[in-house]
């Protein structure tokens, strides 16, 4: 709820790339999440800085703030940092900035969380996937380390993921139309949140990576990049960049005015993917 008007406002907490190469996933993020949203919005762009009073403080050269080296992506442990930042209280959605919105977040904000669950997220296996989720904020502090513990250790995301794995109970499952993976081999129709989560194939690539080479930068994920197999789906993406081009919003909009700097991660050279992208690996471990 807003404070100062009592409406509702749906927060939404959005990890994404420090240095501008997430810049085509964040304006077609906002611009359809706001398209389909009966609710106003308030987005938070989570991105690690070299401010030490953000929450999201990193100095790799000295072990300070965050220690991502064991990460998959620049902001693969902020998720279980949300309902800290959100002073324990309310709820919050997280989500991977690669979602292209095609339905009303408002339907996930106001599901309802059944005791004694305190998160939505989708399960996969004997695990979840946190990469969309709607937090109860306060119901998560007796379950999640302080912020400070969080930052400071490097496998906080492994075992946060674990400590979910080993209570099953606090999580419920979310509907699986509001983190599609890579379409789930759905129509698009069937879609509320489209995450193109296999980081080679993903839509934005072929713009993201030419514009960081005239830049004179290089992405983030440094695997093999490959087309995505739903072509019906890649259209939609990018119908979707030039509508947000035509209503206004430009990527300048979403550069990141503080630029961090080379992040310190795993590499993902040998990045597999999923089965709905690559089937062929669908019987590996």
């Amino acid at each position: 709820m807003s404070a100062s008007s009592g409406t509702e406002v749906v927060r939404i907490f959005v990890g994404c790339d420090p240095n501008d190469c997430d810049l085509e996933q964040m304006m077609v993020l906002d611009h359809s999440l706001h398209e389909h949203a009966s609710l106003p919005l308030e987005i938070h762009w989570m991105r690690l800085s070299t401010d030490r009073g953000s929450p999201w403080f990193s100095d790799p050269a000295n072990a300070a703030g965050w220690r991502t080296e064991r990460w998959a992506t620049p902001f693969s442990g902020f998720r279980w940092a949300v309902p800290a930042v959100c002073g324990f209280t309310g709820r919050a959605i997280y989500m991977d900035t690669d979602i292209l919105a095609l339905g009303d977040i408002a339907a996930l904000w106001r599901t309802p969380i059944p005791a004694p669950a305190l998160v939505l997220a989708r399960p996969e296996g004997s695990s979840f996937r946190f990469c969309v989720s709607l937090w109860d904020c306060a119901a998560a502090k007796a379950h999640l380390p302080a912020l400070e513990v969080l930052q400071r250790d490097p496998q906080g995301q492994a075992r946060c993921t674990r400590y979910f794995e080993g209570h099953p109970h606090l999580v419920a499952t979310i509907d699986p139309a509001y983190n599609s993976i890579d379409g789930d081999r759905q129509p698009a129709d069937r879609i509320r949140m489209l995450h193109y989560s296999d980081m080679g194939t993903q839509f934005s690539h072929p713009r993201a990576l030419a514009r960081l080479a005239s830049e004179g930068k290089t992405h983030w994920f440094d695997g093999e990049v490959l087309p995505h197999p739903r072509a019906d789906l890649a259209a939609l993406f990018d119908r979707t960049f030039e509508a947000a081009l035509a209503s206004g919003r430009r990527l300048d909009d979403y550069r990141n005015p503080d630029p961090f700097g080379p992040v310190v991660k795993k590499s993902e050279r040998r990045h597999r993917g999923n089965p709905t992208t690559r089937p062929r690996f669908r019987l590996i471990s």
